[in-house]
């Protein structure tokens, strides 16, 4: 499928200001910003494996479409949600297990680049992968 293979993080769009949205410190905020990023997607049917590995933490995460399941984002915050596939789009809706709030999701390829683009709280926050 077009998502598999290897995906460096290139740039980011208002990252800092979504981090923030979601009650990341200042600190964290600023070592997220510069984590390194990369994400390895491979995916067989509907059931994807996804390695990301950062300055921070390197986890595994398995999800099949459309199946709820359990995630914890870098900095501790624990998430409930789930992967469907809208056309060429991975879309994901999480709730926060903390305050019940949503943070929507999605990962799609744009020319050469893996796109992930993250909504919470009304606040957009875009991150560009290359291969």
């Amino acid at each position: 499928m077009a998502f598999d293979g290897s995906w460096k993080i290139d740039r980011n769009e208002n990252y800092e200001k979504f981090m923030e949205a979601m009650g990341i410190g200042m600190m964290k905020r600023k070592l997220g910003a510069h984590d390194n990023l990369k994400i390895t997607i491979k995916q067989n049917g509907d059931k994807f494996n996804v390695k990301e590995a950062s300055n921070f933490r390197n986890i595994e995460i398995e999800f099949t479409l459309g199946v709820n399941f359990d995630y914890s984002l870098a900095d501790g915050t624990e998430l409930s949600g789930v992967w469907t596939l809208e056309g060429n789009k991975l879309v994901a809706t999480f709730t926060r297990k903390d305050n019940g709030k949503v943070l929507k999701a999605t990962r799609e390829i744009l020319g050469d680049e893996l796109v992930q683009t993250y909504v919470y709280e009304g606040v957009e926050s875009k991150r560009y992968f290359k291969r």
